[in-house]
């Protein structure tokens, strides 16, 4: 990991989130370049339907499924066959999302705001959402719970999933990301991956047989940046959770931490991805020095070594040597991380400091891994410094706020003369005349 020296760096309080934001590269992503890729793509599923889907997946996933749902029969074998501490893990990780879930899912509320006036904010789940699950290097089984399990405490009556058919399993997903949606009860779940799944949930698609897949009203998972640009594309035609980008972990850390601990957790995200962003940010050169260390000791034996190296040695990863800790948070506010750790002497009152940060994970024996699959948080998280205005995703993302709004003949004369007042005030009379013609009688 090459060194950036921010230390000379002394920026004003209005200038330090611009500043840091430029001073810590990221990997280059370029959405719009592959829009171009994805836009035919998505036509294409537009106008033929299933067998679009269909042959893009043989195309870009080398194999044809023989259809684009997966059946009954292959999720349920796929539960069954699931090594019993796979299956206690995964039970794990549901519960402890579910109990977070369940703690934030906002209620109804009824506002009284004058006699006879009422004000209803009614939470209203999504009808129907498409969950995209990736399969490339990775089978992110995890990420079939951190999508599905907001979703059905939000109350969510339809359901659907998408992961890329695989040529090892036959064209159907990774039988480990079957036996997830089994364990969850979804069923509805189809062999589709990258932009025409998405296009799929989007638009619906068909075939001579009839209606194959429903139009969804939200897509929410992670995914290439193709998948991303298909979200991009998209977007409008159906809601979408984020644009999620390459993996991100940043570490603010003194000289009281572990040197082993912050390798570790430096080399566990730059495992996900060769353009992975991996970001150490201290004051102390000592320890920027102990990690390098351990970093080359342990990518050593890390199965994934070449992906990872690639990794850390790329623009996007970097030890950033900072003046002092006030510093370390102006820095990690500008930068944004998707997941950012705390490793300090007083690692709550620095946390308490963050403002931009998809999720923080506080002190030496909360790394990102945890949070990963278990911590009970969700890891599907804004990436490419969108922390500063996006969030993670969550039980709200698969809800709806509406306005119920109920008057009574005497709430409404008592505030009409204002109404009236209003619509005049903005030129559009006939806006009052609808509220005279009932108090004038």
């Amino acid at each position: 990991m090459r060194r950036l020296d921010l230390r000379e760096l002394d920026p004003s309080a209005d200038e330090a989130p611009a500043v840091y934001s430029a001073a810590v590269p990221r990997a280059a992503v370029d959405v719009e370049h592959a829009l171009a890729a994805v836009r035919p793509i998505c036509d294409d599923v537009r106008r033929r339907g299933t067998q679009a889907v269909l042959d893009a997946g043989e195309k870009f996933d080398g194999v044809r499924p023989e259809q684009l749902r997966v059946p009954a029969a292959a999720l349920s074998d796929a539960l069954a066959d699931l090594a019993p501490e796979i299956r206690a893990a995964l039970e794990e990780s549901i519960r402890r999302l579910r109990q977070t879930c369940a703690a934030e899912l906002e209620q109804s509320l009824v506002t009284d705001v004058a006699p006879g006036a009422t004000v209803e904010r009614r939470i209203v789940p999504m009808q129907r959402v498409g969950l995209y699950v990736p399969g490339g290097l990775a089978p992110l089984v995890s990420t079939v719970i951190m999508n599905a399990v907001p979703a059905q405490v939000a109350g969510v009556p339809g359901i659907a999933l998408a992961s890329p058919p695989q040529s090892e399993f036959g064209g159907l997903p990774h039988p480990t990301i079957l036996a997830a949606c089994a364990l969850l009860g979804i069923d509805e779940v189809y062999a589709a991956g990258g932009a025409q799944a998405l296009a799929m949930f989007a638009y619906g698609a068909s075939s001579d047989d009839g209606v194959d897949c429903r139009p969804v009203n939200l897509i929410t998972g992670p995914g290439n940046i193709y998948v991303a640009a298909a979200k991009r594309h998209l977007q409008g035609t159906v809601s979408i959770d984020s644009e999620a980008g390459p993996t991100e972990i940043a570490i603010i850390a003194d000289d009281t931490a572990d040197p082993a601990f912050i390798a570790a957790d430096l080399i566990s995200q730059a495992e996900h991805d060769p353009m992975a962003a991996s970001v150490l940010i201290t004051d102390s050169e000592v320890l920027a020095t102990a990690v390098e260390v351990e970093v080359d000791l342990q990518v050593e034996d890390a199965k994934h070594a070449d992906r990872i190296t690639t990794a850390l040695d790329g623009p996007q990863s970097a030890t950033v040597l900072v003046r002092d800790l006030d510093q370390a948070v102006d820095v990690a506010n500008g930068y944004a991380a998707e997941h950012l750790e705390i490793q300090t002497a007083d690692a709550g009152q620095v946390a308490a400091r963050i403002v931009n940060a998809g999720a923080i994970f506080v002190g030496s024996h909360t790394p990102v891994s945890l949070g990963d699959y278990a911590a009970g948080s969700n890891h599907v998280l804004p990436t490419a410094g969108c922390a500063c205005h996006s969030s993670g995703l969550s039980v709200r993302a698969f809800c709806k706020n509406m306005h119920v709004v109920t008057y009574s003949e005497a709430a409404l004369r008592e505030v009409g003369d204002h109404v009236v007042t209003l619509a005049e005030a903005e030129n559009l009379p006939s806006h009052g005349a609808a509220v005279s013609i009932r108090t004038s009688r």
